[in-house]
């Protein structure tokens, strides 16, 4: 579908200097019976800059793309409408650009949207030096924590509080699907104090595309997700729900950056010597999960009561299990994980992860 624009963009930009060269005597252009003046020649050419432009700016994939391709179109359009019986089919091709063009700038206002909660949320992170964690910030903890921490390499590391993340992600979006569709998602914490923002592009078929944010804050919890980044299909948000199922994802996620495990909002009990249960209460909002380790130490799964929705009636249990352990940037964490939920007696696998890319206090040390 991009080859398919990207060639009638350019069929509709070499029009409009067609145009221009009728004027200025370079060519007959016969498609357009009527004289073409120089001063109106000049709008034509600048119809085919602004179209070959937003070719330029769509083949590289900029997000900017739209701005020209909705100037060009309107240029464009006055010229078909000053040449009405001749240029009207040109029409169809401008409808043809300005749809995607308008989906793009709905896209640019999402992710413009996103950029300002991530700005706004960063606000908020102690600037105070950053400490290294050490021995005496972990010992009461309890044993099978402790040894994760360890096993991590966490210790003498700094204490994490900012993380930045990338990842690849398989989705399946109901049980018994048996279509996984490919996405890419990027994804910023902070831990003091503890929020997360989740941003996911999935392309369900060439045709199809659904953005998604997924941000823990002050307490609070949202899911939004958008067709083609315009239309709204879920917002889910004052929900003490929705609170409660992101609290516990941020939970489960301190997985990529271990010394979270200290902070005083999340208090610890030892189940047995490979698994323990975290409660994290923050502003009004509690939620629990387990972690359990290997025998090295090294986590192995994540499992809570979790409601799906906003709308679940009662808790489900959900479960994110490390598939492959491997150091970034000092810190072995898990690379590849999958998450299921238990629905009808059943496990339903409907995530595969990976992480692609990991930065631990970026902004810190960008100051």
């Amino acid at each position: 579908m991009r080859i398919v624009l990207m060639v009638l963009i350019g069929i509709h930009a070499l029009i409009h200097f067609f145009g221009f060269f009728k004027a200025y005597g370079m060519t007959q252009f016969d498609a357009i019976s009527k004289p073409i003046s120089k001063p109106v020649g000049l709008i034509w050419i600048m119809a085919g800059i602004l179209l070959i432009l937003s070719l330029i700016l769509f083949a590289i994939k900029s997000q900017y793309w739209w701005t020209a391709a909705l100037l060009g179109v309107v240029v464009s359009q006055i010229l078909i409408f000053a040449f009405w019986k001749d240029a009207r089919f040109g029409t169809i091709l401008n409808i043809v650009i300005l749809i995607p063009a308008i989906f793009a700038f709905f896209g640019y206002a999402f992710q413009s949207k996103i950029a300002d909660e991530r700005a706004e949320m960063l606000e908020t992170v102690s600037r105070k030096e950053t400490s290294i964690l050490s021995e005496s910030d972990i010992r009461d903890l309890p044993e099978p924590v402790q040894k994760w921490i360890r096993k991590s390499g966490a210790l003498g590391q700094e204490i994490v509080q900012t993380v930045y993340l990338e990842q690849d992600l398989e989705m399946q979006m109901k049980q018994g699907d048996e279509q996984w569709s490919k996405a890419s998602a990027n994804q910023i914490f902070t831990v003091s104090p503890p929020a997360f923002n989740w941003t996911v592009e999935m392309e369900m078929n060439p045709l199809v595309t659904i953005a998604g944010r997924d941000k823990f804050g002050q307490g609070k919890g949202e899911m939004l997700i958008k067709l083609f980044s315009t239309f709204t299909m879920v917002n889910s948000k004052d929900s003490p729900r929705i609170d409660e199922a992101t609290l516990q994802r941020y939970l489960a996620e301190i997985v990529w950056f271990p010394s979270a495990a200290t902070r005083s909002y999340i208090a610890w009990e030892e189940i047995d010597e490979y698994s323990a249960r975290a409660t994290m209460e923050y502003q009004g909002t509690i939620g629990s999960g387990t972690f359990h380790f290997d025998k090295e130490g090294n986590f192995k799964k994540f499992s809570a009561m979790r409601y799906k929705d906003a709308n679940s009636e009662e808790k489900l249990e959900w479960v994110v299990e490390a598939q492959k352990v491997e150091e970034r940037n000092g810190i072995k964490i898990p690379i590849a994980c999958e998450a299921r939920w238990k629905m009808d007696g059943e496990y339903w696998t409907w995530l595969r992860l990976r992480v692609m890319q990991i930065e631990f206090n970026p902004i810190l040390h960008e100051e």
